[in-house]
């Protein structure tokens, strides 16, 4: 079942607040000119592996992909995923 995400643009986050406990998962990025810097993802350990750190960053790689942005994952994670996930590829800031 998917899960309720926010987007605020101006904080440079993608959130979800889980309903039951309250607590709070995010995807920050920061925008650099025509690239999504994404620098952290977090998922507190008592909601981990629901996927819900995955639906995070599909919003947000959905989102750059929209706005016609690049993207360069700092966070570990998003690396990780954009790897597992070819379709994304297309996505990466090229490298200099």
């Amino acid at each position: 079942m998917p899960i309720e995400i926010q987007h605020d643009p101006a904080r440079g986050r993608f959130s979800h607040i889980d309903p039951a406990t309250k607590l709070l998962c995010e995807c920050d990025y920061q925008l650099q000119a025509r690239v999504m810097v994404i620098t952290h993802t977090g998922v507190p350990p008592a909601l981990g592996g629901r996927g819900i750190a995955a639906e995070l960053v599909q919003a947000a790689l959905d989102y750059a992909k929209v706005e016609g942005l690049q993207v360069r994952p700092l966070c570990s994670y998003v690396a990780t995923y954009m790897r597992r996930h070819p379709d994304t590829l297309n996505l990466l800031e090229p490298q200099t």
